[in-house]
Protein backbone atom coordinates (compact mmCIF):
# COMPACT_ATOMS: atom_id res chain seq x y z
CA UNK A 1 0.00 0.00 0.00
CA UNK A 2 1.23 3.33 -0.74
CA UNK A 3 2.34 5.90 1.99
CA UNK A 4 -0.59 8.36 0.80
CA UNK A 5 -3.16 5.55 1.03
CA UNK A 6 -3.50 5.67 4.75
CA UNK A 7 -5.98 7.08 6.48
CA UNK A 8 -4.71 8.99 9.42
CA UNK A 9 -6.02 10.31 12.97
CA UNK A 10 -5.76 13.67 13.87
CA UNK A 11 -5.91 14.92 17.38
CA UNK A 12 -7.37 18.11 18.34
CA UNK A 13 -6.48 19.88 21.59
CA UNK A 14 -7.28 23.54 21.09
CA UNK A 15 -11.51 23.32 20.22
CA UNK A 16 -12.70 26.22 22.01
CA UNK A 17 -10.06 26.57 24.45
CA UNK A 18 -8.71 30.14 25.32
CA UNK A 19 -5.53 31.97 25.21
CA UNK A 20 -4.34 30.61 28.38
CA UNK A 21 -6.05 27.38 28.23
CA UNK A 22 -3.99 26.61 25.24
CA UNK A 23 -0.14 27.82 26.50
CA UNK A 24 -1.03 25.87 29.45
CA UNK A 25 -1.89 22.53 27.15
CA UNK A 26 0.58 23.32 24.77
CA UNK A 27 3.56 22.62 27.83
CA UNK A 28 1.54 19.40 29.05
CA UNK A 29 1.18 17.30 25.90
CA UNK A 30 2.48 13.75 26.31
CA UNK A 31 2.31 10.03 26.31
CA UNK A 32 -0.57 10.93 28.72
CA UNK A 33 -1.26 14.20 28.98
CA UNK A 34 -1.32 14.89 32.48
CA UNK A 35 -3.39 17.89 32.28
CA UNK A 36 -6.13 16.04 30.74
CA UNK A 37 -6.02 13.03 32.59
CA UNK A 38 -9.74 11.99 34.54
CA UNK A 39 -10.31 11.54 37.70
CA UNK A 40 -9.96 7.75 38.89
CA UNK A 41 -13.34 5.91 38.90
CA UNK A 42 -14.92 8.80 37.09
CA UNK A 43 -18.20 8.08 35.43
CA UNK A 44 -17.97 9.24 32.00
CA UNK A 45 -20.74 10.01 30.00
CA UNK A 46 -21.00 9.48 25.94
CA UNK A 47 -23.97 9.88 23.57
CA UNK A 48 -23.46 9.17 19.72
CA UNK A 49 -24.85 12.28 17.90
CA UNK A 50 -25.37 10.56 14.36
CA UNK A 51 -24.80 6.91 13.01
CA UNK A 52 -26.68 3.66 12.23
CA UNK A 53 -27.53 1.92 15.55
CA UNK A 54 -25.58 -1.02 14.59
CA UNK A 55 -22.70 0.82 14.11
CA UNK A 56 -23.13 2.15 17.26
CA UNK A 57 -22.92 -0.67 19.11
CA UNK A 58 -20.11 -2.20 17.35
CA UNK A 59 -18.53 1.00 18.39
CA UNK A 60 -19.84 0.61 22.24
CA UNK A 61 -18.28 -2.66 22.77
CA UNK A 62 -14.94 -2.02 21.46
CA UNK A 63 -14.85 0.87 23.41
CA UNK A 64 -15.63 -0.67 26.74
CA UNK A 65 -12.37 -2.59 26.37
CA UNK A 66 -10.81 0.00 28.01
CA UNK A 67 -12.35 0.14 30.98
CA UNK A 68 -11.99 -3.62 32.13
CA UNK A 69 -8.47 -2.01 32.56
CA UNK A 70 -9.18 1.36 33.64
CA UNK A 71 -10.95 2.28 36.39
CA UNK A 72 -13.38 4.15 34.53
CA UNK A 73 -16.99 3.61 33.93
CA UNK A 74 -18.67 4.70 30.04
CA UNK A 75 -21.94 5.73 30.62
CA UNK A 76 -23.88 5.66 27.10
CA UNK A 77 -26.71 7.84 27.16
CA UNK A 78 -29.48 8.71 23.98
CA UNK A 79 -30.32 11.93 24.79
CA UNK A 80 -28.87 15.14 27.68
CA UNK A 81 -25.73 16.87 28.39
CA UNK A 82 -22.75 14.16 27.91
CA UNK A 83 -19.13 14.59 28.42
CA UNK A 84 -17.81 12.80 24.99
CA UNK A 85 -19.90 13.28 21.95
CA UNK A 86 -19.50 10.67 18.76
CA UNK A 87 -20.12 11.60 15.13
CA UNK A 88 -19.66 9.76 12.11
CA UNK A 89 -19.04 12.67 9.72
CA UNK A 90 -17.53 11.24 6.86
CA UNK A 91 -14.67 12.87 5.17
CA UNK A 92 -13.69 15.22 8.66
CA UNK A 93 -10.96 12.56 9.40
CA UNK A 94 -10.88 10.29 12.42
CA UNK A 95 -10.58 12.09 15.88
CA UNK A 96 -10.68 12.49 19.14
CA UNK A 97 -9.78 15.18 22.02
CA UNK A 98 -7.94 14.08 24.54
CA UNK A 99 -8.91 13.27 27.81
CA UNK A 100 -11.25 15.97 29.33
CA UNK A 101 -10.28 18.26 27.27
CA UNK A 102 -14.02 17.53 25.95
CA UNK A 103 -15.69 19.14 28.72
CA UNK A 104 -14.50 22.61 27.16
CA UNK A 105 -16.42 21.68 24.09
CA UNK A 106 -19.58 23.18 23.52
CA UNK A 107 -22.69 20.82 24.00
CA UNK A 108 -23.63 20.92 20.68
CA UNK A 109 -20.45 20.02 18.81
CA UNK A 110 -18.49 16.11 18.52
CA UNK A 111 -15.58 15.28 20.51
CA UNK A 112 -14.50 12.14 18.52
CA UNK A 113 -15.51 11.36 15.30
CA UNK A 114 -15.11 8.18 12.66
CA UNK A 115 -14.89 9.67 9.44
CA UNK A 116 -14.41 6.20 7.56
CA UNK A 117 -16.21 3.96 9.19
CA UNK A 118 -19.04 2.88 8.39
CA UNK A 119 -21.60 -0.21 8.63
CA UNK A 120 -19.99 -2.05 5.77
CA UNK A 121 -16.31 -1.29 7.63
CA UNK A 122 -14.48 -4.87 8.48
CA UNK A 123 -14.42 -5.58 12.26
CA UNK A 124 -10.34 -5.27 12.27
CA UNK A 125 -10.49 -2.04 10.81
CA UNK A 126 -13.04 -0.69 13.34
CA UNK A 127 -11.63 -2.39 16.23
CA UNK A 128 -8.32 -0.91 15.60
CA UNK A 129 -9.50 2.81 14.86
CA UNK A 130 -12.09 3.37 18.45
CA UNK A 131 -9.39 1.50 20.81
CA UNK A 132 -7.15 3.98 19.35
CA UNK A 133 -9.47 7.15 19.57
CA UNK A 134 -10.71 5.81 23.03
CA UNK A 135 -7.09 5.44 23.77
CA UNK A 136 -6.90 9.30 23.14
CA UNK A 137 -10.07 10.08 25.30
CA UNK A 138 -8.68 8.35 27.95
CA UNK A 139 -5.39 11.31 27.55
CA UNK A 140 -3.02 9.09 25.40
CA UNK A 141 -1.39 11.01 22.60
CA UNK A 142 0.39 9.52 19.63
CA UNK A 143 3.18 7.18 20.67
CA UNK A 144 5.57 8.29 18.16
CA UNK A 145 5.57 11.73 19.88
CA UNK A 146 6.63 10.49 23.74
CA UNK A 147 9.35 12.10 24.35
CA UNK A 148 11.32 9.20 26.03
CA UNK A 149 11.91 8.09 22.98
CA UNK A 150 14.76 10.78 22.09
CA UNK A 151 12.81 12.22 19.17
CA UNK A 152 12.56 10.87 15.13
CA UNK A 153 14.67 12.40 12.56
CA UNK A 154 11.91 12.92 10.09
CA UNK A 155 12.31 13.40 6.34
CA UNK A 156 9.84 16.40 6.80
CA UNK A 157 9.66 16.74 2.80
CA UNK A 158 8.63 13.06 2.68
CA UNK A 159 6.20 13.18 5.16
CA UNK A 160 4.42 16.76 4.26
CA UNK A 161 4.04 15.70 0.72
CA UNK A 162 2.02 12.63 1.22
CA UNK A 163 0.22 13.97 4.27
CA UNK A 164 -0.81 16.98 2.26
CA UNK A 165 -2.07 14.92 -1.21
CA UNK A 166 -5.47 12.50 -0.49
CA UNK A 167 -7.04 10.81 1.65
CA UNK A 168 -5.32 13.01 4.49
CA UNK A 169 -5.25 16.27 2.87
CA UNK A 170 -3.64 17.84 5.97
CA UNK A 171 -2.59 21.68 6.15
CA UNK A 172 1.38 22.07 6.99
CA UNK A 173 0.07 23.15 11.00
CA UNK A 174 -2.06 19.91 11.17
CA UNK A 175 0.89 17.80 9.77
CA UNK A 176 3.25 20.00 12.53
CA UNK A 177 1.34 19.40 15.17
CA UNK A 178 0.67 15.50 14.93
CA UNK A 179 3.96 14.53 13.65
CA UNK A 180 6.93 16.95 14.29
CA UNK A 181 5.84 18.38 17.90
CA UNK A 182 7.65 17.09 20.66
CA UNK A 183 5.94 16.94 24.03
CA UNK A 184 6.72 17.85 27.59
CA UNK A 185 4.77 16.87 31.16
CA UNK A 186 4.76 13.43 30.76
CA UNK A 187 3.95 10.48 32.79
CA UNK A 188 5.22 7.89 30.28
CA UNK A 189 7.03 4.77 29.29
CA UNK A 190 9.35 4.26 27.22
CA UNK A 191 8.20 4.31 23.30
CA UNK A 192 6.14 0.73 22.66
CA UNK A 193 6.44 0.56 18.87
CA UNK A 194 3.68 -1.88 19.26
CA UNK A 195 1.27 0.52 20.74
CA UNK A 196 -2.05 1.16 19.55
CA UNK A 197 -1.20 4.92 20.06
CA UNK A 198 1.24 4.28 17.70
CA UNK A 199 1.16 5.63 13.89
CA UNK A 200 2.53 3.28 11.31
CA UNK A 201 5.44 4.81 10.44
CA UNK A 202 7.02 4.14 6.63
CA UNK A 203 10.69 3.95 6.16
CA UNK A 204 10.49 6.74 3.65
CA UNK A 205 9.20 9.04 6.39
CA UNK A 206 12.24 8.83 8.59
CA UNK A 207 16.24 9.68 8.37
CA UNK A 208 17.51 7.08 11.35
CA UNK A 209 15.54 4.20 10.08
CA UNK A 210 12.72 4.09 12.76
CA UNK A 211 9.46 2.49 11.10
CA UNK A 212 5.82 1.29 12.48
CA UNK A 213 3.76 -1.01 11.55
CA UNK A 214 -0.33 -0.53 11.52
CA UNK A 215 -1.26 -1.72 15.00
CA UNK A 216 -4.64 -3.42 15.63
CA UNK A 217 -4.87 -4.05 18.83
CA UNK A 218 -3.46 -3.24 22.59
CA UNK A 219 -0.14 -3.97 23.12
CA UNK A 220 0.35 -5.41 26.40
CA UNK A 221 2.73 -2.02 27.70
CA UNK A 222 -1.32 -0.48 26.81
CA UNK A 223 -3.07 -2.39 29.18
CA UNK A 224 -0.13 -2.37 32.04
CA UNK A 225 0.23 1.16 31.42
CA UNK A 226 -3.17 2.31 31.15
CA UNK A 227 -4.22 0.04 34.18
CA UNK A 228 -1.22 1.80 36.15
CA UNK A 229 -2.84 5.29 35.52
CA UNK A 230 -6.23 4.16 36.18
CA UNK A 231 -5.66 1.91 39.02
CA UNK A 232 -8.52 -0.32 40.16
Amino acid sequence: MAVNEHFYCMCPTKGSLGSADQKRLASHKAALLEGAKWDVGRIITIRFLNGAPELQQRVRKVAEEWTKLANLTFNFRTSGPTDIRIAFNQGNGSWSYLGKICLQIPEDQPTMNYGWLTPDSPDDELRRVVLHEFGHALGLIHEHQNPKGGGIEWNRDAVIRDLSGPPNNWDEATIENNMFSQYTGVTATGVDPTSIMMYPIPLAWTLDGTSAGLNGELSERDKRFIAENYPK
